[in-house]
C-alpha cells in the first residue's frame, strides 16, 4: 500500500477500486489495443498525480485500485481516464471507430468502492474512546441520533 500523501494543509491516504466496461461489453481489449490502453491509463494517471496500486485490463472491462489526492474526486478521475483513453484508442485503431460509430468506446457509468487500511469497527472504537471526558477535564460533543 502507498504512503500517506501530505502537503502544508493535510495528510491523507485515499484509495478506491474503480471498474468500467466497454460499450455493449464488446471484447475488444486484446492484443495491441489492450497494450495501448494500459500505457494510456498509466500516462493519464501520471499526469493527474493518481497512483495505480494495482490494475487489470480484461477483454471487456478495466479494474483499477488507485490512490488519489484529497483535492481530486473519483468522478473527475474516471471521466479523464475514460475520455482520454477513448479518444486516443479510436484515433489509433480505425477498426474501433467503425465498431463504435457513436464515438463512445466505454459504457456509461462505472463502479467505485472506497478501500483503506482501517475497518468500520476500528473507526467506531476510536470514536467510542473519544466519548469519554478528555485528560484536561473537558467534555466531548457526540454527533449522532
Amino acid at each position: 500500500m502507498s504512503e500517506q500523501r501530505s502537503n502544508g494543509h493535510s495528510v491523507s491516504l485515499l484509495t478506491a477500486h474503480i471498474v468500467w466496461s466497454t460499450k455493449y461489453r464488446y471484447s475488444v481489449l486484446k492484443g495491441d489495443i489492450q497494450v495501448r490502453c494500459r500505457s494510456l491509463l498509466i500516462q493519464i494517471c501520471e499526469a493527474e498525480d493518481v497512483e495505480i496500486l494495482k490494475g487489470v485490463i480484461s477483454k471487456d472491462h478495466v479494474h483499477m485500485h488507485i490512490d488519489y489526492r484529497p483535492s481530486q474526486n473519483i468522478s473527475n478521475i474516471v471521466k479523464k481516464l475514460k475520455g482520454r483513453s477513448s479518444r486516443k484508442l479510436q484515433q489509433e485503431f480505425p477498426e474501433l471507430k467503425r465498431q463504435y460509430w457513436g464515438r463512445h468506446f466505454w459504457a456509461i457509468g462505472y463502479g467505485c468502492w472506497s478501500t483503506g487500511n482501517i475497518t468500520d469497527e476500528m473507526v467506531n472504537e476510536y470514536l467510542e474512546h473519544h466519548r469519554k471526558p478528555d485528560d484536561r477535564g473537558g467534555t466531548n460533543f457526540i454527533i449522532e441520533d
